[in-house]
């Protein structure tokens, strides 16, 4: 079996869109605050899909962000989560957690503790050493450097590690998509697409079909709808009356 089918058969009737706030405004319904393009968002995301859990999502502007969600969590960064008993979940690996500890179809969150301590292993590095020089490649204005090539180069290693995995296994888990895959891939996607024909230039022939594979998946095209930006609690009532 292909990749890509892989993906469209292991998101049949699990990954559902979720609704907008014109859709379903329950108050008993967990609070996902989100930006379309956040590589952490876009995990957090992909977790809840995978759970079927329902969530209200709010998409907020990066440049307005809504008063709801900063008295909530005033890191003032996406996901934030609050959940129906007004807890608050500002990271999107906890978010990963606390969806896949209610329901997890797939079984992302290996069972083994072997490979638990390896998915983690692995999302640490991409959260950590890969994650910074990913910011200074894309944004080297934001660090007062000239360019990101340095950065880029330095990011290399953490690409080979992938490769090689991906080169045993199509997944990096193994033969199943799993936690690691979906904590990783919005990350390397953002690398890849910083300089697409540099990227595709390499000589990472495995990475690039799981990263492309996951580009055509139904389940990154869910969780990649267009949400219209939450107009805040004001314009709702507004709108209401």
């Amino acid at each position: 079996m292909e990749a890509a089918a892989f993906f469209e058969q292991s998101s049949t009737g699990i990954l559902k869109a979720m609704p907008t706030f014109e859709a379903h405004r329950s108050p008993h319904l967990p609070v996902l605050y989100s930006f379309r393009r956040c590589p952490y968002a876009m995990r957090a995301r992909l977790a809840l899909q995978m759970s079927g859990l329902v969530v209200e999502h709010r998409e907020i502007a990066l440049k307005d962000k809504p008063a709801e969600m900063l008295r909530a969590s005033p890191k003032g960064t996406v996901p934030v989560l609050v959940l129906a008993d007004g807890a608050v979940l500002g990271e999107s690996l906890d978010i990963m957690r606390w969806a896949l500890g209610r329901r997890d179809p797939d079984g992302w969150m290996v069972q083994d503790e072997t490979g638990r301590e390896d998915a983690w292993a692995l999302i640490a590095q991409n959260d950590g050493e890969f994650k910074f020089h990913l910011d200074r490649y894309k944004y080297p204005h934001r660090y007062s450097l000239a360019d990101g090539v340095v950065h880029r180069e330095l990011a290399r290693g953490f690409l080979e590690t992938l490769q090689a995995r991906l080169a045993l296994h199509r997944f990096l888990a193994g033969a199943r998509f799993g936690l690691a895959d979906a904590a990783i891939a919005p990350f390397v996607r953002q690398f890849a697409h910083t300089d697409t024909a540099w990227f595709a230039a390499q000589s990472w022939s495995h990475l690039a079909q799981w990263l492309q594979d996951f580009e055509a998946s139904v389940a990154f095209a869910q969780v990649m709808e267009k949400h219209p930006v939450w107009p805040g609690v004001a314009a709702e009532i507004g709108a209401s009356a």
